[in-house]
């Protein structure tokens, strides 16, 4: 739950929802973990998550509000759904997981907050959980892997994430039914983009990589991330991608 911090005008508002550093491990499991997009009380405090933190040689701000379909079904619900059913589907193979954050009417954390988790875990992988507000005529769901940062802090994750990402991919495809989206900017193939904007990435020191599970502003799209049904096979497309990569990276 976030804390409070008072103004100088004596007013009190919520601080960013701190996450835990300090996951129970278990012997020889890997760490990944999982960041479910945005929060549900992001947007009644806006002071909170306008402002600036550091994003890897520059600053963004903490974190957003995230989209909505057209009946309001929010992104950040849907983020959270995904991440819990994931998260299980994990565990269930024996991987410790660690989610960023743990309700769904928190604030933040903020974007530094979330890469830090993973660079604290030591995770073998850390995956963001996102769903598009793209044009209504775009479809798809897409995996952004991380371009060199600006302050070039994340050089050394650059390789292994590739590869995740290239893991994620077809297994969330093959889960989900859903085509690769050839509509994002910095496509390095459909389905696949390369960002140095995003500040998970950015400061990522583990390997990491963002989904786009889909366009909520696509009619169809958003009815299908609406489904609990769909949201579960989201859930299992992503564990077979984590579980592929760990199977190729874990000794």
């Amino acid at each position: 739950m976030a804390s409070t911090v008072a103004s100088a005008t004596g007013a009190v508002t919520p601080s960013p929802t701190t996450p835990s550093r300090a996951p129970v491990v278990r012997a020889g499991a890997p760490v990944v973990v999982l960041d479910p997009g945005h929060n549900g009380g992001n947007a009644a405090h806006p002071a909170v998550v306008d402002a600036l933190v550091p994003a890897g040689g520059f600053e963004k701000p903490c974190n957003t509000t995230g989209t909505e379909t057209d009946v309001g079904y929010p992104e950040h619900a849907f983020t959270f759904d995904v991440a819990q059913r994931t998260a299980a589907l994990l565990r269930a193979r024996g991987t410790t997981v660690v989610l960023t954050r743990t309700d769904d009417t928190g604030v933040g954390p903020c974007v530094d907050e979330r890469a830090a988790v993973a660079n604290d875990a030591g995770a073998a992988l850390a995956v963001s959980i996102h769903a598009d507000g793209a044009p209504a005529d775009a479809t798809g769901f897409h995996v952004a892997e991380p371009a060199l940062a600006p302050d070039g802090g994340n050089r050394a994750v650059l390789d292994p994430s590739d590869v995740a990402a290239r893991d994620l991919l077809p297994a969330f495809a093959t889960a989900t039914g859903l085509p690769r989206a050839d509509y994002p900017g910095n496509l390095v193939e459909p389905g696949l983009t390369r960002r140095s904007d995003l500040a998970g990435l950015n400061l990522a020191r583990t390997p990491a990589v963002l989904l786009e599970a889909g366009n909520m502003r696509n009619a169809r799209e958003a009815a299908q991330l609406s489904d609990p049904a769909f949201r579960q096979r989201a859930a299992e497309g992503i564990a077979a991608g984590v579980a592929a990569f760990l199977a190729r990276s874990t000794p």
